[in-house]
């Protein structure tokens, strides 16, 4: 007389194996791959940077790059205003850089007009 764990309890089912190997899957093709893809991009744009192109940092700082060494960038957010940062603190560049061919994009150019408005509010407590 066998009993009913005796029976199951000699071999796993192939059924949970291929279940297993089904979450791995989507894990690796949902998960890790974009992530992979992602990292292999900033890495391009980080490479590629070059002076003259306006970035935004990871802090949301606009600037453009004035230098440039293996491990930082040096930014102009204001003229005359120079910042360093570390080169992965660069998130995207917004213009290409100048003199770059086959960019459709011409370069920004330098405006520092600023208007300024201001309103005259009737808040009705002044007394006549």
């Amino acid at each position: 007389m066998f009993s009913v764990a005796q029976q199951s309890g000699g071999g796993g089912s192939p059924v949970f194996l291929i279940m297993l190997v089904l979450v791995f899957a989507a894990m690796y093709f949902l998960m890790i791959r974009p992530q992979q893809k992602r990292r292999r991009e900033m890495q391009q744009m980080q490479t590629t940077l070059a002076t003259g192109a306006e970035v935004v940092t990871i802090g949301g700082l606009y600037g453009t790059v004035v230098a440039m060494d293996d491990e930082t960038v040096t930014l102009e957010i204001a003229p005359g205003v120079h910042t360093r940062y570390a080169r992965p603190a660069v998130a995207r560049v917004i213009t290409p850089e100048a003199g770059a061919a086959g960019t459709d994009v011409p370069p920004a150019t330098e405006s520092t007009t600023t208007t300024t408005s201001s309103a005259v509010v009737d808040r009705g407590d002044a007394k006549d």
